[in-house]
């Protein structure tokens, strides 16, 4: 299934992306540490974001499959960038699961990370390293 994202340049080291299907939309921002302003998420901080996003999904559905209560769970993402080539390097994230899992419920959810769409979609050098 293909689904169509429109980016256009904005001016002033910004991005504004249209969802093609829902109309949502969101900006980015060349960042700091590239001479920018750091205004909105960069490129790359959308990727640890969608990293953040597709495994909390992952795990609401086999949450959802297995009757495991899964109200409340978040994740704190870290993305780190590499200078040579500069790119992504590792994506560090604290996952906080609901209270009272056993521990085979927090297994199956945690391996809900290395099962998502988009960490399996980084390049193999970047470093995915989360905890709970």
């Amino acid at each position: 299934m293909a689904v169509k994202i429109s980016a256009s340049y904005a001016g002033d080291g910004q991005v504004e992306i249209v969802h093609g299907p829902s109309g949502s939309r969101l900006t980015t921002d060349l960042p700091a540490d590239s001479g920018g302003r750091g205004r909105a998420f960069s490129p790359t901080d959308l990727a640890a974001a969608a990293v953040a996003s597709c495994a909390l999904t992952i795990m609401s559905v086999v949450a959802e499959r297995d009757g495991i209560k899964f109200e409340g769970a978040s994740v704190d993402i870290e993305k780190h960038m590499g200078q040579n080539p500069r790119r992504i390097s590792k994506i560090t994230g604290v996952i906080k699961l609901p209270a009272g899992l056993t521990a085979a419920q927090r297994n199956k959810l945690m391996a809900c990370v290395e099962a998502c769409p988009v960490s399996r979609s980084l390049h193999p050098d970047v470093n995915l390293e989360f905890s709970a």
